[in-house]
């Protein structure tokens, strides 16, 4: 015989996988970020040592 009422874990399984894919994207977020920043650090640094070389 089936069970009556709700199902079991329906819930808690649906609030577990909302929280671990907002982990995820965080992550992903925050490593997007980071090599952007890395990318930016590098033009900054190619442009001074661009500038020393023409002066």
């Amino acid at each position: 015989m089936a069970k009556k009422g709700s199902a079991k874990n329906t819930k808690n399984k649906a609030k577990h996988t909302r929280l671990m894919n907002r982990k995820k994207n965080k992550l992903k977020t925050d490593k997007l970020a980071s090599k952007e920043r890395l990318k930016a650090l590098q033009q900054r640094i190619l442009e001074q040592q661009k500038n020393k070389e023409d002066e």
